[in-house]
C-alpha cells in the first residue's frame, strides 16, 4: 500500500534492472499494482487564510519556449520570475499571480505540452524563492494547464478567464472549463481556489443578462471561490459601480477588482470590493518588470 506523501509503492523486482540492459528473460514474477496516496495537504501560504483586502501583484512572465516572441531559456524566465517575486513579496504583497502573458497569439483552450512544462518549473522556482501565496492564470483560458501547474509547484489559486459562459475573443469563441476542473481537481485532490472572471478582458459575453446575475452563477453554479470584475482591457479601470453590485450579489463570497487600479485609485477601489489583482501598475514602462519604487507606492497608498 502507498505511504502519504504522494508516494508511490512498488514491490521487490519489478524495477530491478530499470534502466539498463537486461539478458536475462526469465519472467520477474507477478506485477503487482501501484497506489497512489494524494499527497497530504499543502503547507504553502494559501490565499483564504490571509486578511482581506486581498493585494495580488502579477508577474507577467517573458514568452514561453514555443511562443512566436520566445527568446529566453526557462532558468533565465525563472530568474525573472523569482527576482519580480521577491520585489512584490518585499512590498509587501501576500500573494503574487504568474501569467504567461507574451504567449500571444494564445491558444484559447489548451496550450502546448512546453507551455506547461515552461510554466511548472517556473513556479515551483518561485515557490521556493517566496513565502506568499502562489497562483496560475495560464491564457487564454487552460484551466486544466493551470491546476497541472498548480499541484506540481504547490500553488494555491488559479485564476480562469472563463469558468462558465461563452466570450468572444480574439482567438475567436471560448467557452466554460468549470465541469471539466472541478472534476479534476476533485480527482487530484489539491486544495487550490477559483478566482474568476465575470467579464474577461478583450472579450464580449454572449450571455446579456447583468454582470450581478452572471456572478451568482458563477459562485453557486460553477463553483468559483471568488469573482473578478475588469474592464474592457488591460490596464483599463473597472466600473465601479458594477464592482459594488457584483460584490452585493455573491457576498460573502470574495469580490476583487482585477484591472486598471492605480495607487491613486487604490482607496476608492476597495471601499468595493475585497481585493484587487495588479499588474500594470507596478511595472517599469521601459522594461515591463516590477518596478520596487511603484509596487512599494501601490501599498503605501493603501493606508495614506
Amino acid at each position: 500500500m502507498g505511504s502519504r506523501g504522494g508516494t508511490i509503492a512498488h514491490a521487490g523486482p519489478r524495477w530491478q534492472g530499470f534502466g539498463t540492459r537486461r539478458l536475462d528473460r526469465r519472467p520477474l514474477g507477478p506485477i503487482l499494482p501501484l497506489v497512489y496516496d494524494h499527497p497530504a495537504p499543502s503547507a504553502a501560504a494559501s490565499l483564504d487564510s490571509l486578511p482581506r483586502p486581498w493585494l495580488i501583484g502579477v508577474i507577467h512572465l517573458p514568452a514561453l519556449p514555443g511562443a512566436p516572441a520566445a527568446r529566453a531559456s526557462v532558468a533565465e524566465i525563472a530568474d525573472h520570475a523569482r527576482a519580480d517575486a521577491q520585489t512584490l513579496q518585499d512590498a509587501g504583497f501576500a500573494a503574487v499571480m504568474l501569467e504567461n502573458f507574451h504567449d500571444t497569439p494564445f491558444r484559447p483552450d489548451r496550450v502546448d505540452p512546453e507551455t506547461v512544462a515552461s510554466l511548472a518549473v517556473v513556479a515551483r522556482a518561485v515557490r521556493d524563492q517566496v513565502s506568499c501565496a502562489v497562483g496560475i492564470n495560464v491564457l487564454r483560458n487552460d484551466a486544466l494547464a493551470a491546476l497541472a501547474v498548480a499541484v506540481a509547484a504547490d500553488c494555491s489559486f488559479l485564476r480562469v478567464n472563463v469558468l462558465a459562459g461563452a466570450a468572444v475573443t480574439d482567438q475567436g469563441l471560448i467557452q466554460g472549463r468549470a465541469d471539466e476542473l472541478l472534476r479534476k481537481q476533485r480527482e487530484l485532490g489539491h486544495p487550490v481556489m477559483i478566482l474568476a472572471d465575470v467579464d474577461v478582458k478583450h472579450a464580449t459575453s454572449l450571455d446579456d443578462r447583468p454582470a450581478p446575475s452572471r456572478a451568482i452563477e458563477l459562485v453557486g453554479r460553477a463553483h468559483a471561490d471568488a469573482v473578478l470584475v475588469t474592464g474592457e482591457a488591460t490596464g483599463r479601470p473597472c466600473d465601479l459601480d458594477q464592482l459594488a453590485a457584483v460584490r452585493d450579489a455573491v457576498s460573502p463570497a470574495p469580490v476583487l477588482a482585477a484591472s486598471g487600479t492605480t495607487a491613486e485609485t487604490l482607496q476608492e477601489v476597495l471601499a468595493h470590493c475585497d481585493g484587487v489583482v495588479v499588474g500594470t501598475a507596478l511595472k517599469d514602462p521601459a522594461t515591463g518588470r516590477v518596478c520596487p519604487e511603484r509596487a512599494g507606492a501601490f501599498l503605501n497608498s493603501r493606508a495614506s
